[in-house]
């Protein structure tokens, strides 16, 4: 018979780019995975490892520690602090509200809920920063795991790593295969750097999801390789506006709806995307009272709208619009931004 410790992880979803901020905004929002985590037992017959899961992806995500990826992080975490195995007997059941493969992080939650697993199984005690360098060894785009982790609105960056930093270093890919006799490589120091950005609390985020998938590499390889300078500048001037916008009260729904848009990832999703064009432009603050902007979340196909009121009637149209070219099952959340990002309690 041994003691056993119980503890809950939760982590948010997130939405990024935010229109113009490509890989570089992202929010954290009000659905949470949920890790319930039992280490130990007073039974000397329970199993060294069991992992339940719930909600969506329940029939479809792997239970097995080397291929499922929250304990594939985790074990990561381990591997490269010297630990080369789960402790046992493990009971995780994992709760996860949010969906898979729509551009509401759904991955970044499982990165940052692994990651911290690994420094909570661990008893490693690692600092938010240095944890942000685990995620970002296994999620190279900082813009979602930062906001998970962190909360609130984030802008981020990587820093250019020098070929020595990098020396031993895989490919994310291949990170997280980890073995019992190979430790794993410790990140760099501070990959990510990362910015709080205001927020007003009076906006909300309506994510509204259609029920299919627009995996992230597909979305990606949709992009060209160069831009025209004049692209480039249209995103630039709008960001700089945008990250100061979204913390003025009230907010000002004509210059918000403007610094959303986009030349630079949304025009080429719109071939995964049926209606998305529509969508964004026939949205407006002029037709919708409370809304503020519009844009593709992440990779898509979730739309985001911010909005102070009418949410459903914006949600709807949305909808409508999807309908109209035949995407004819959605639905919608309004979600809060939330400030606490990921945590992890003793229960």
């Amino acid at each position: 018979m041994t003691n056993t410790r119980q503890f809950r992880i939760r982590a948010p979803c997130s939405t990024a780019n935010i229109g113009p901020g490509f890989d570089v905004l992202g929010i954290s929002l009000s659905l949470y995975l949920t890790l319930d985590v039992t280490v130990g037992s007073q039974d000397d017959n329970v199993p060294a490892f069991t992992m339940t899961y719930s909600g969506e992806g329940a029939q479809d995500v792997p239970l097995t520690p080397e291929h499922n990826l929250i304990t594939k992080a985790a074990l990561y975490v381990l591997s490269a602090n010297g630990i080369q195995q789960l402790p046992s007997p493990l009971k995780i059941h994992v709760d996860n509200p949010i969906p898979l493969g729509r551009g509401l992080g759904s991955s970044g939650a499982a990165v940052v809920a692994g990651i911290l697993l690994g420094d909570a199984l661990g008893q490693l005690g690692l600092s938010r920063s240095r944890l942000l360098d685990y995620c970002l060894m296994i999620e190279r785009h900082p813009d979602n795991v930062a906001a998970a982790l962190m909360g609130g609105f984030v802008a981020s960056y990587l820093r250019e790593l020098s070929p020595e930093d990098m020396e031993g270093i895989p490919e994310s890919e291949t990170l997280l295969e980890v073995t019992p006799s190979t430790p794993s490589p410790q990140p760099p120091q501070g990959i990510g750097h990362f910015l709080r950005l205001a927020w007003n609390q009076d906006i909300k985020c309506i994510a509204i999801v259609p029920q299919f998938k627009v995996a992230t590499a597909k979305a990606r390889s949709v992009l060209p390789s160069s831009y025209q300078r004049q692209d480039v500048i249209f995103n630039f001037q709008r960001l700089a506006v945008l990250t100061t916008a979204l913390g003025q009260n009230p907010p000002d729904a004509d210059l918000i709806y403007n610094a959303m848009q986009d030349k630079i990832h949304q025009p080429y999703r719109k071939t995964l995307i049926p209606g998305l064009p529509e969508v964004l432009s026939s949205i407006t603050p002029e037709k919708y009272d409370g809304l503020l902007g519009i844009c593709l979340s992440g990779a898509g196909p979730t739309i985001l709208a911010l909005a102070t009121k009418n949410f459903d009637a914006i949600a709807t149209a949305a909808q409508a619009v999807f309908k109209e070219h035949g995407i004819q099952d959605s639905f919608y959340k309004v979600l809060d931004v939330v400030e606490d990002g990921s945590t992890c309690v003793d229960l």
